[in-house]
């Protein structure tokens, strides 16, 4: 699916009939763009972006279940990629994209007899549906202290990890998977579906709550990075991009920072902090505690980014440049690095942090959903930041299309200011969460939580 979206976005650029002609800026001549044009577009955005939200993070949990620790990063799309669509063309540019899947499918599909293939077990959500509408229909059911009258599965139906056992959190959910007449077959087996559930179906449920606060704080994470990863292109634009007599930087690669940085201190973090907190405090620090970690780092992101935004505004008036829309401020795109190498060392306490958390703490039957966590958080942080953006501009004079003659310096103080509010209600949620699947952990698993 993602092949098939690349290889329309390939025909946008390649085939004349498919993409817009060429216009000068302000002529009343130019032709509009026609629907075929607009669909061919949207089409291959849509597939190229459902193929690869069907794929990335559902290959990540496959690796998860081959290996103890698998480790991935890749950089080409932020570097090279973008350079040819800089410097060449979009045509080969996404030619580029269409290899380099090309040769993944391959990898992928000559490996595939060696992998090892959970078997479907069905959809879970369908067995959350199930959990709520079952507590809903047995409102009036008294709620029994007693074992026996639970249901904990069938034997050769449900697996060994069936039978667990109620905590007493969310209580009003155990009414699920309490019998009463009529709810059992005469073999022991469900006979009404969506009036019995499983203990174990419960305190699934029971655990996807519990993490959803932790999840919501995620969310305002990601945020305000979307805001700035946009804002440091448009900065980009702005700025001295050339790096020696010969090299300009593409301002679209300028985020390429943020992952190199990533990479080198999830390595640094791995091999070094992470022992070196073992040696002083006995255990490694849990994944709650390098989301914090990643919290902080973001928030100092965010005033760094307004201190050097004020410095570049202050060069702007120094030199009048205020009212000329696309002229170069003498400004290095160097001083955007510090703001985004403090957002890569961010990412590489939080995001494994993280995807730690929600594999180890999901139910064995979301393992894939939970990798996807993080795909999630991120696609909705970017929608959010859109409408935060539009607000923005809507209630204040800040973001005019006009860089240099706005306030993203504000922007990025109200950004730090949130994201502190979003860190104490982390550290609300963070306090209040016990670990589930972790022992050891800060927070060990508590059966009455």
């Amino acid at each position: 699916m993602s092949l098939l979206g690349i290889v329309l976005l390939v025909l946008t650029t390649a085939l004349n009939s498919l993409k817009p002609q060429p216009c000068a800026t302000g002529s009343k001549l130019c032709q509009p763009t026609s629907a075929l044009q607009y669909a061919v577009l949207y089409t291959g955005i849509t597939l190229a972006s459902l193929g690869l939200g069907g794929t990335r993070y559902t290959l990540a949990t496959l690796g998860a279940n081959q290996f103890d620790k698998p480790k991935h990063q890749a950089m080409v799309a932020f570097t090279v990629i973008v350079y040819v669509e800089d410097n060449v063309s979009f045509k080969w540019g996404f030619g580029l994209c269409v290899i380099a899947n090309l040769i993944g499918m391959a990898i992928f599909f000559s490996g595939s007899r060696f992998y090892k293939f959970d078997k479907p077990q069905g959809s879970p959500f369908v067995g959350f549906g199930r959990v709520i509408v079952a507590s809903v229909r047995k409102t009036s059911l008294q709620l029994s202290t007693e074992r026996k009258d639970y249901y904990y599965g069938h034997d050769g139906v449900t697996n060994k990890v069936a039978a667990a056992t109620l905590s007493k959190s969310f209580r009003f959910l155990n009414r699920a998977a309490q019998k009463i007449e009529g709810d059992l077959k005469s073999d022991g087996s469900i006979a009404k579906p969506w009036s019995l559930c499983t203990t174990q179906q419960v305190e699934d449920f029971k655990t996807v709550l519990r993490i959803f606060p932790l999840w919501s704080t995620a969310l305002f994470l990601a945020t305000p990075k979307a805001i700035q990863s946009s804002m440091s292109v448009l900065q980009a634009l702005t700025m001295d991009r050339h790096i020696g007599p010969h090299f300009k930087m593409p301002s679209g690669s300028v985020i390429v920072i943020v992952l190199f940085s990533t990479s080198i201190f999830l390595t640094l973090i791995d091999r070094f902090l992470c022992p070196m907190w073992q040696k002083f405090t006995g255990q490694f620090p849990s994944p709650l505690q390098r989301v914090g970690v990643g919290h902080v780092l973001t928030i100092l992101s965010m005033a760094v980014s307004a201190v050097m935004e004020s410095k570049r505004l202050k060069i702007v008036q120094e030199h009048h440049l205020q009212d000329q829309p696309g002229t170069i401020v003498p400004m290095s795109i160097f001083w955007l690095f510090p703001q985004l190498v403090l957002v890569g060392i961010g990412e590489a306490f939080h995001f494994p942090g993280q995807v730690a958390l929600y594999y180890q703490e999901f139910p064995m039957s979301l393992r894939s959903t939970s990798t996807a966590m993080i795909s999630l958080i991120i696609g909705i942080a970017y929608y959010v930041s859109t409408g935060v953006v539009n607000m923005v501009q809507r209630v204040t004079g800040w973001l005019p299309n006009n860089l240099n003659n706005g306030k993203l310096d504000n922007v990025y103080w109200m950004l730090a200011v949130l994201g502190v509010i979003n860190f104490g209600y982390y550290l609300v949620c963070a306090k209040l969460y016990r670990y589930q699947n972790v022992k050891g952990a800060d927070g060990s698993p508590d059966p009455d939580s």
